[in-house]
């Protein structure tokens, strides 16, 4: 497998995991990173998510997690920066985190793979797509659920 490939499987288990959480959250990619020997992909989250709403948010996504077989490997329940953290059996890691405002990320690093060029990824986002924009800003759309 290469970082292209590794890019491609990276972006379809963040889609799988943003449908799993419902009701529908607007997110816009993330930077792409390419590290030695491996690529990270991420999303941004522009949904508010309430402070009361985060562990229900964290918990659709475990839950999605473990049906799909990954082994979760830590759960940081932190008040204000709460995360679960998984990986799959290839050696996918992928994250759910609360960062500054309350601001939700979704990020999948792959494990080592051979070196290649990294297309930008082809998903539209679910929502503005802020392209050219870093860094993007804090969540600010409303939703009558996670709101």
């Amino acid at each position: 497998m290469d970082m292209q490939e590794a890019a491609e499987r990276s972006d379809a288990m963040l889609d799988a995991v943003l449908k799993a959480v419902d009701p529908d959250l607007q997110w816009a990619h993330g930077p792409t990173t390419t590290r030695a020997c491996g690529v990270t992909r991420r999303r941004a989250v522009m949904t508010v998510v309430s402070a009361d709403r985060r562990q229900t948010f964290l918990d659709r996504a475990e839950a999605f997690w473990r049906d799909s077989d990954y082994r979760i490997k830590a759960v940081n329940k932190d008040e204000v920066f709460p995360a679960v953290y998984a990986v799959t059996e290839a050696g996918f890691g992928v994250s759910v985190s609360f960062r500054g405002k309350g601001q939700a990320f979704v990020e999948a690093d792959s494990p080592c793979v051979k070196e290649s060029k990294v297309a930008p990824p082809t998903a539209e986002p679910n929502g503005p797509a802020y392209e050219g924009v870093y860094p993007l800003p804090r969540p600010n759309v409303r939703s009558d659920f996670w709101s």
